[in-house]
């Protein structure tokens, strides 16, 4: 491993640090290097204490006030003999570390936009907020490749379904992210978006062919390392037809996920790619990990196989024990433990001295945030169709809007059902809010020939969820939009851009991809002939089905 070369570019004085702090390191110490952990687990004395007596390498918090995380991190950095790795999901913006931060957009938003200025804004106030909470490592970009509308996790998380495409973008964002300061962790190898279910809850597959993965997947990864990446993210994926093309002797037993597989780590990403940064499991609490092998086999086979740290944990002392075993035990051999914290350390001293380096992302106000923010979200509002030709819709011809929300109201700055209201209001439309539980079924010759029936959809993606689809209300399904054919009506999605498989009949469809009162005002906006849509959509929201063309 020669530091001085990609991904660290560590000088002489960093690498003596690193050497010399390998050395003197027991093999406890060295053990505790190897978990990151979720610091809002524990109470703020036992996470003082695992980070000075275990020598926890990496802490992460949820979304927090500035001064609130600020605070948390400068209270561990007084228990570290060695500098902590500080995490964040840096996947949306600021907001991933701070709840004062700024929500820039999801990834799809971003790709949408189809502007890659954008794409370096997006990183610049990750690289910005996440500076000032103190953040030096973001569990991002995710370069998964959204190939199967029905997954529930990736969709607007991704780039899209284009591989060009999710390239393009997060070579850009990486390279300005790193730039700044901040390292990113590329997630989550060997890559979701083919399977239609949550790794959460169990493994998952993605059954691209060894070849097909190589030119895909494989050549985002790939590509990205070439280009300095520092870390990746490791999921709990498997990867058959790969396992295969590296072992042709594999059997059974030897497909594992990617978080537990030396054909994987070692054999792809290390031999092939020439990966010499971190690679780092993806939460070892979700079911994908804990049911793909007994959890005392398992934390020491993540390591041995080519990871290099385990991120959070189920229990950290049980995880600790079994970490330890395993080396006493040689499944755990001293050299893959020595070279596993020696990255660590070589990350540790990039990321602790850029922290300290005056960068000019640290100039970057939050106003500029917010102004790139909305002038990303301003683009990517997409016109996916308008066959009934409604767009743009005049006051004159549809004075009166009914307006029907579908899924959650709650969006990350406010209330989507009032933030519509009031631009439409402001317009000078007289806006009708409809609960259907206070409708009945009726007939269609008496519906009002100047309003127009506007669903807004927020259905976002969650952990844990096993489909992203509308569940409409079990009275009759009565807003559903049932008379397509006797009334005008548009549908908006700020959050899943698939909503058209259950909806395929609506003529005037819009994507929008992040509900913030932002996106919300601009995508309303646009649909009453302010501004022009721009957004190109960067997957199939027609979902490869006939009807929805219509």
């Amino acid at each position: 491993m020669n530091l001085k070369e990609k991904p660290f570019y560590l000088s002489d004085k960093q690498i003596t640090w690193v050497e010399n702090t390998l050395k003197e390191m027991t093999v406890d110490q060295k053990i505790g290097q190897l978990f990151c952990i979720l610091g809002d687990a524990y109470e703020k004395e036992e996470l003082n204490r695992l980070v000075k007596d275990q020598g926890i390498g990496g802490v992460l918090f949820r979304p927090d006030e500035l001064r609130k995380i600020q605070e948390k991190y400068s209270a561990l950095d007084e228990y570290a003999e060695i500098p902590l790795l500080k995490a964040a999901n840096l996947e949306e913006g600021g907001a991933g570390v701070l709840t004062d931060g700024t929500y820039f957009g999801t990834q799809m938003q971003v790709a949408a936009a189809g502007d890659m200025e954008c794409t370096a804004n997006f990183a610049r106030v990750c690289a910005a907020e996440g500076r000032k909470a103190g953040v030096n490592w973001t569990f991002s970009p995710v370069v998964d490749i959204d190939y199967n509308f029905r997954n529930p996790i990736t969709n607007v998380r991704t780039f899209g379904n284009d591989p060009e495409k999710v390239l393009e973008n997060a070579a850009v964002f990486v390279k300005e992210l790193q730039k700044h300061g901040i390292a990113a962790s590329c997630k989550h190898f060997p890559g979701d978006g083919v399977d239609y279910r949550d790794q959460h809850l169990h493994p998952t597959y993605n059954d691209l062919s060894a070849e097909d993965w190589f030119s895909s997947y494989g050549k985002i990864y790939e590509s990205l390392i070439k280009d300095g990446l520092m870390s990746i993210m490791v999921g709990h994926i498997v990867q058959p037809n790969v396992i295969r093309a590296v072992n042709p002797n594999a059997g059974q037993e030897e497909m594992l996920p990617a978080s537990l597989s030396r054909e994987m780590l070692t054999g792809v990403l290390r031999e092939k790619f020439g990966f010499h940064g971190v690679i780092i499991t993806d939460a070892t609490i979700m079911g994908g990990y804990t049911m793909a092998m007994p959890r005392k086999e398992a934390m020491p086979a993540s390591i041995q196989a080519g990871c290099d740290m385990i991120c959070f944990s189920t229990d950290i002392y049980e995880d600790i024990r079994y970490m330890k075993e395993g080396v006493e035990a040689g499944r755990l051999s001293e050299e893959r433990l020595e070279e596993a914290v020696t990255r660590i350390l070589a990350l540790k001293a990039k990321v602790t001295a850029e922290a300290n380096r005056k960068n000019e992302a640290d100039e970057i106000s939050f106003a500029q945030c917010q102004a790139w923010s909305r002038a990303c979200a301003d683009r990517a509002v997409t016109l996916v169709k308008d066959t009934q030709k409604l767009v743009p819709v005049r006051k004159t011809e549809y004075p009166k809007i009914r307006l029907v929300i579908v899924g959650e109201d709650t969006i990350y700055d406010g209330s989507l059902r009032e933030t519509a209201k009031e631009v439409l209001e402001e317009k000078g439309f007289r806006v009708e809010l409809y609960d259907p539980f206070e409708d009945d079924l009726h007939g269609c010759a008496a519906l009002p020939q100047d309003r127009l029936t506007l669903i807004l959809a927020n259905c976002p993606t969650a952990s844990n969820n096993t489909t992203v689809r509308i569940n409409w209300c079990p009275k009759h399904a009565l807003e559903i939009p049932r008379f397509v054919n006797e009334e005008k009506t548009a549908f908006v999605s700020f959050a899943n851009p698939y909503h058209l498989q259950d909806i395929p009949r609506v003529r005037t469809y819009i994507n929008a991809y992040t509900a913030t009162k932002a996106a919300v005002t601009l995508a309303v906006e646009k649909l009453i002939g302010i501004g022009t849509f721009t957004g190109v959509s960067p997957t199939d929201p027609f979902c490869g089905l006939c009807d929805t063309h219509f």
